[in-house]
């Protein structure tokens, strides 16, 4: 591997799981930037969305991939579902690595997270209602931000294969 492998996604899409199954067929660690910044910060994502906000969560975000750049990460990236929303977060992500977006339907991805009760940004009255807001917010970002677009509904080690076998395929083009 040159360079990393980076999943983007809506929350729910299945980032993490797909991450591990790649990170395992390829030897490599699997950073997830949200557990990491819950091991920096020493609380959880929700009780910093808390306690200093979003966009001091958003702060710590772009930190990450600062350094994950710096480091010349080469590994496999599973990013918060927020994290291509700033402009800066998406040029890092590009110069880490490929960026895949796991493209999934929004009733798979409301079924998948519904029930979670550590996702701050669908803790509402109306969860439902504020998936879908998101969901309408963000296509466009997570289309512009991937390098490729991948079906995120399929099972974690289809899709893990079928990133492999284009990112196999973008290396010798390299």
């Amino acid at each position: 591997m040159s360079k990393a492998i980076i999943l983007i996604g809506f929350m729910g899409a299945g980032k993490t799981t797909v991450g591990r199954e790649l990170a395992k067929k390829l030897g490599v660690s699997l950073t997830d930037t949200d557990w990491a910044i819950e091991k920096e910060a020493g609380i959880s994502i929700n009780e910093i969305f808390a306690t200093k906000g979003e966009e001091e969560f958003r702060k710590l975000e772009t930190e990450l991939l600062e350094r994950l750049r710096l480091e010349n990460y080469n590994g496999v990236i599973a990013t918060g579902g927020g994290m291509p929303l700033r402009e800066q977060n998406r040029k890092l992500l590009k110069k880490i690595g490929r960026v895949y977006y796991l493209k999934t339907d929004e009733e798979k991805i409301f079924a998948r997270i519904s029930e979670n009760k550590d996702r701050p940004l669908i803790n509402t009255e109306n969860p439902r209602e504020r998936v879908h807001k998101l969901f309408v917010d963000r296509a466009d970002i997570y289309e512009e931000a991937g390098d490729v677009i991948i079906d995120g509904g399929e099972n974690p080690k289809a899709v893990a294969e079928a990133i492999l076998a284009d990112y196999k395929k973008w290396e010798k083009q390299k």
